[in-house]
């Protein structure tokens, strides 16, 4: 969420960021909104001190001013709700080095790393590897689960383990905390962490118990820290959570129907970061976030790009955000495999996390979050690279001692 006063001090920058993110806001509303809550505000304050200056006032006077103060409160209430809900409305700022335009064709690619496998045998994609080795069941998991669920089997099973073991193991060695949450949260967090109102149809309801089941562990793990404030010597918070994640896929009808690309069940290893509300230092983190996860795609040897998200294909809270696709050979091209966010103070605004400096104020702080790797997503990527003439399928040897062995066959 943005502050309204930077609103009103930089409204045509504000109304052009959500124009950039392919987004309407009713700025005319809420401005008048805003003009009303705060003479409302005034009013208040002002009659809060008549009240509190003339304890000895006739009991007639004393009993009209409390009514003309439940008045104003009364629709002071009202104001603000509406006033609220147009502000969780407004998208955040793209910083400038974010490039204006429309869709994922108008992201930038910033370097590619890896060798684009040639293979001298007709190419499979990873559905029919999976049938012919016996580690993804889709007819089974279709009947069991309904369309787009899946069964994943034998080394398969091991693969996703082995890979999501492995990069925990690797995010701890670099200082982060682990954490397994909750994946049935509260309204709050979607809210705090900005997927509300935006993307409220990609999310799964249990409206009798009054909660929703997460896509990501950036949602419980950021709103792990919602209406606290952190001692500045304890930040960066730097965490590496698993969690299984849950999406409607509501916007993605007839997109990637074959195979398990995009599911509505999958596991994910995801970087969280909250820290001081440091631009410049928090762009470095982002960096790092970003190269944590470009290492475990070098140790699993698969190659892949570097994108940098156009306004309009950065999702509503980012500042700035990259895409990290790996080449998968039964797509004939490049398949997203993790994202890294810097969502600036617009988060820690909505869940109110905030820091107290050293001279003693207070702070919202920054947020960050990276996919460090999600599955069966990667496991795409490893079947169509790794597969032999013979159609067995090489295991990265990062991966031999989750999995067993060096070759699946059948």
């Amino acid at each position: 969420m943005l502050d309204i006063s930077f609103i009103r001090d930089n409204l045509e920058l504000c109304k052009q960021a959500a124009i950039h993110k392919n987004r309407t806001v009713d700025w005319d509303t809420l401005l008048t909104l805003d003009e009303r809550r705060r003479t409302l505000i005034k009013n208040a304050e002002v009659l809060r001190a008549k009240r509190n200056q003339n304890g000895k006032m006739d009991p007639s006077e004393g009993k009209k001013l409390k009514g003309e103060l439940r008045t104003v409160e009364d629709e002071l209430r009202i104001v603000e709700e509406q006033f609220n809900i147009i502000m969780l409305t407004i998208p955040n700022i793209p910083d400038e080095s974010v490039p204006v335009g429309k869709n994922d064709k108008d992201n930038k690619e910033i370097r590619t790393w890896g060798t684009i496998p040639q293979f001298d045998f007709p190419v499979k994609d990873h559905v029919e590897l999976s049938k012919k080795l016996d580690l993804i069941d889709f007819e089974r998991g279709t009947k069991v689960g309904g369309f787009r669920a899946y069964f994943l089997k034998n080394e398969a099973a091991l693969l996703e383990i082995g890979v999501l073991m492995y990069t925990m193991r690797k995010l701890v060695n670099k200082g982060f905390t682990p954490m397994i949450p909750p994946v049935l949260v509260r309204s709050f967090s979607l809210f705090g962490n900005g997927q509300f109102p935006w993307g409220k149809d990609e999310v799964y309801e249990l409206p009798k118990d009054d909660l929703y089941l997460s896509g990501t562990a950036e949602v419980p793990i950021t709103s792990y820290y919602a209406d606290e404030i952190i001692k500045e010597e304890d930040l960066p918070k730097k965490i590496v959570a698993f969690s299984p994640c849950y999406r409607r896929e509501a916007g993605s009808y007839g997109k990637d129907t074959k195979g398990v690309y995009r599911v509505h069940q999958f596991n994910k290893i995801e970087q969280v970061v909250v820290t001081k509300n440091d631009t410049q230092s928090s762009f470095k983190i982002l960096e790092e976030l970003l190269s944590n996860t470009e290492e475990i795609l070098q140790d699993l040897k698969l190659p892949y790009r570097v994108m940098l998200m156009c306004t309009g294909d950065m999702g509503e809270p980012q500042v700035k955000k990259y895409d990290i696709e790996v080449y998968m050979p039964g797509r004939s091209g490049y398949g997203e495999i993790a994202s890294d966010s810097f969502m600036g103070d617009f988060q820690a605004r909505r869940l109110k996390i905030r820091y107290r400096t050293k001279d003693g104020k207070t702070a919202f702080c920054h947020t960050l979050n990276d996919t460090a790797i999600p599955s069966p997503r990667i496991l795409v990527a490893i079947l169509e690279n790794y597969q032999q003439k013979d159609g067995s399928i090489r295991v990265p040897d990062v991966l031999v001692p989750f999995v067993g062995k060096e070759i699946i066959t059948r």
